[in-house]
């Protein structure tokens, strides 16, 4: 059992392999956080000893004591307007006026398997069926509202999920204004906060900052998870690393607008809440009706932030992800975007398909361009139908030639957007999202199309359903290039308009999930202007998303590496592109570029007829090492080295799960005169085992000096001792080692 309750003492323990979650169900009914940490079965209630502190409220019930108060005790989820001045999880107003709620435990539920949600994804029991959930009902006397904690435990994972049900059970209409998913009180400890901030084309660098008092907030409102703020938090204390030091991290698997505060409080204690954006929530209950929150991972371990990173990217693989390529090898690709932009014709997309089919590519994707009058960015968005001045024989005579030449066929599509300049929007300009009386904003051209509406979303289904059931498509690339704005939408009452920016995200969500089952075959690839929408939500239906646009491979050393603490590189869509870089203008050598593209799916987005002959034996290279390690990448352990040497180089090594095989990358990023020994020490390897380095992989040195790497090496020798590698000459040079047991 992995969910524990002692009646005598009012405790309720959930038990993973190596942690464990405590709470209690405390005086007057109220439900108080114990304990979160290392597996531990005590009772941990002797931690939290009852003070009168500072003019901090008591309940009526408790007050002769004035020792218990709502304020200093943690607490599992907390409420508003009673004795709780901290952060609440939840705010909301009733027809009668009543503001806020005071939650008292009724009963709870202990039942076999994970949880699902209405309408939002939710994490499975994997390949082992191991999954618990505790369900704690919680009740608010004045208004009757009723909040259902729901609690999910994968204890082969070290994950716990969590979320809120909240149910009107009054007989008044109750309006909420914030629904978090979970809340999170840690009494005692130093924290560090690491989020993932960013900007397009820069995503999900991580920043860490000590927890200070004040209230500290992570949030988009962009009506996407966004490119500026990743809906993914790391606490952990200060003195921990890579690989020791207790960490945990809160995960929200959610797509839309999204808030994560954290208050440090007059007595110490850390309190975390997060959930679904406020700005512009505000979701209506009428009596018997109830509202899903999104569902948090969250995960701990004393073993510092790789772990930490490695238990989330198993999880997402094996509890997250739905879609059958999870496990499977990925085609390697050829995207025609950086090859040809919006100017194309069949001509060059055949010439593109038989050079990419030469050179040991496996699929060719069509980008924007192929649809409409899309001859530019400002139109033709929603007029999915193709351009037979670009395709004369229709995107079927275009597959059926591309694949003639024993490729793959992939398509981009922008289905949420609407150009105004389009047939869609003429003819049902009240699908956009627009206040009345009111000039829209525009970004890139397009406006965003009312997902909250069922017959739109019914829609967009239809369309790229029709898409896929006409033409023998094998991959789709799903991009969003638009931030949310003016948010109306035509079909909904006054009062539900707060409503608007989460129906929308549950339109998406329906359409997707009845996509990814209706053609379980093809291959989805997520995307929002690159990296905007890399989030949780999306992975439990698209198995890879576009890590961003910037293809810079020194660029992507920063994104790639944020992107790792939370997400496994098997989500991690990148691509080799052509140099000088389309985004910075940087030069680098080719191999480098493929080496760091080999770190998620791995692809092409250049024109191959651009490149020279000795180009084109490097790609056919690049692809047969990159078949040779696609598992590693794709299931292996992901290990972040050589920490303390960031402004030299990036490393990073991936393992496999029976340590039998293990792929080093190293790419330079300073090169020095005179150098300093580059020494790394490897990480994950069996010390017992003995290990060749098989293939040694080098790109962009102009001089390596005469040092030899010995041929076998014991782990013990290579995680202890480490490696020390040649001299690398040149600009941004790198090497890749795999390695392999004797």
């Amino acid at each position: 059992m992995s969910i524990l309750f002692q009646r005598e003492q009012g405790l309720l323990t959930l038990l993973t392999d190596h942690t464990a979650y405590q709470m209690q169900i405390g005086p007057e009914g109220y439900l108080l956080h114990t304990y979160y940490g290392r597996a531990c079965a005590e009772d941990f209630r002797y931690l939290h000893l009852e003070r009168d502190c500072g003019f901090s409220p008591n309940p009526y019930a408790l007050s002769a004591s004035r020792g218990f108060s709502l304020d200093t005790m943690p607490q599992e989820y907390s409420g508003s307007n009673g004795a709780d001045f901290r952060l609440p999880c939840i705010l909301s107003e009733s027809d009668d006026g009543v503001l806020g709620v005071d939650l008292r435990y009724v009963r709870h539920e202990i039942r076999k398997g994970a949880f699902p949600l209405k309408g939002l994804p939710a994490a499975f029991a994997g390949e082992d069926g191991e999954a618990e959930t505790l369900s704690v009902l919680l009740r608010d006397a004045a208004t009757g509202l009723e909040t259902e904690l729901l609690y999910g435990v994968f204890p082969h994972r070290d994950v716990i999920t969590r979320a809120a049900r909240i149910r009107n059970g009054g007989e008044k209409t109750v309006r909420l204004r914030k629904a978090a998913s979970a809340c999170l009180d840690l009494p005692f400890g130093t924290w560090d906060c690491i989020d993932f901030h960013g900007r397009h084309a820069m995503e999900r660098l991580p920043e860490r900052v000590p927890v200070s008092n004040g209230i500290r907030t992570i949030a988009s409102e962009r009506g996407y998870s966004s490119h500026q703020h990743n809906p993914f938090v790391i606490l952990c204390d200060h003195e921990t690393n890579e690989d020791q030091g207790e960490c945990c991290g809160l995960m929200l698997c959610y797509s839309g607008n999204h808030r994560t505060e954290l208050e440090l409080d007059q007595t110490g204690s850390l309190r975390i809440v997060s959930g679904i954006g406020e700005r512009f929530f505000c979701w209506t209950l009428e009596p018997g009706a109830s509202f899903d929150t999104p569902q948090l991972l969250l995960s701990f371990t004393s073993d510092g932030l790789g772990a930490l990173s490695r238990q989330f990217h198993r999880f997402i693989r094996g509890n997250l992800c739905r879609s059958p390529w999870t496990g499977r090898k990925r085609p390697v690709l050829l995207n025609s975007w950086e090859a040809a932009y919006l100017t194309f014709d069949e001509a060059l997309l055949l010439r593109l398909a038989k050079s990419a089919k030469q050179l040991g590519v496996e699929l060719l994707v069509l980008d924007d361009g192929w649809f409409g009058d899309r001859d530019e960015d400002n139109r033709a968005l929603g007029d999915w139908t193709p351009n037979l001045r670009k395709l004369p024989d229709g995107l079927g005579g275009l597959i059926r030639k591309i694949k003639d030449e024993g490729l793959k066929f992939g398509l981009w599509i922008e289905p949420e957007m609407v150009s105004e300049n389009s047939d869609l929007y003429r003819a049902h300009p009240d699908w956009a999202l627009r206040v009345p009386g009111r000039q829209p904003a525009i970004g890139r051209n397009q406006m965003v199309l009312d997902l909250s509406r069922p017959e739109i979303a019914d829609w967009l289904y239809e369309t790229v359903a029709g898409l896929l059931r006409e033409n023998p498509i094998d991959y789709i690339k799903w991009d969003m290039n638009r931030a949310m704005t003016d948010l109306y939408s035509a079909s909904l009452p006054a009062e539900h308009q707060g409503e608007l920016a989460h129906r929308y995200i549950l339109g998406l969500y329906s359409v997707l999930a009845r996509l990814t089952e209706e053609f379980p075959e093809v291959l989805f690839e997520g995307c929002a202007g690159g990296g905007g929408r890399f989030d949780a939500g999306m992975l439990a239906f698209h198995p890879q998303v576009w890590c961003s646009d910037n293809t810079d491979p020194i660029a992507r050393l920063r994104i790639q590496e944020g992107t790792s603490y939370g997400y496994p590189a098997s989500a991690v869509g990148a691509h080799v592109s052509a140099s000088p870089n389309h985004q910075t203008g940087r030069s680098t050598p080719f191999g480098t570029r493929a080496a760091v593209a080999m770190a998620g799916t791995f692809g092409y987005e250049l024109d191959p007829a651009k490149l020279s002959e000795e180009e084109r034996r490097e790609v056919r290279r690049q692809i047969s090492f990159f078949h040779r390690v696609e598992d590693l990448v794709r299931e292996g352990d992901h290990y972040r080295l050589g920490a303390m040497e960031k402004e030299r180089f990036t490393a990073w090594q991936f393992v496999s799960e029976d340590r039998e095989k293990s792929l080093f990358t190293l790419v330079l990023t300073e090169p020095e005169g005179n150098p300093r020994p580059l020494h790394v020490r490897l990480k994950g390897l069996d010390p017992e085992k003995r290990y060749r380095l098989a293939e040694t992989e080098y790109a962009g040195c102009l001089y390596r000096g005469d040092e030899k790497l010995p041929e076998v090496l014991s782990g013990a020798a290579l995680m202890y001792g480490g490696l020390t590698l040649p001299r690398l000459y040149g600009d941004y040079p790198s090497v890749q080692i795999l390695l392999k047991t004797e």
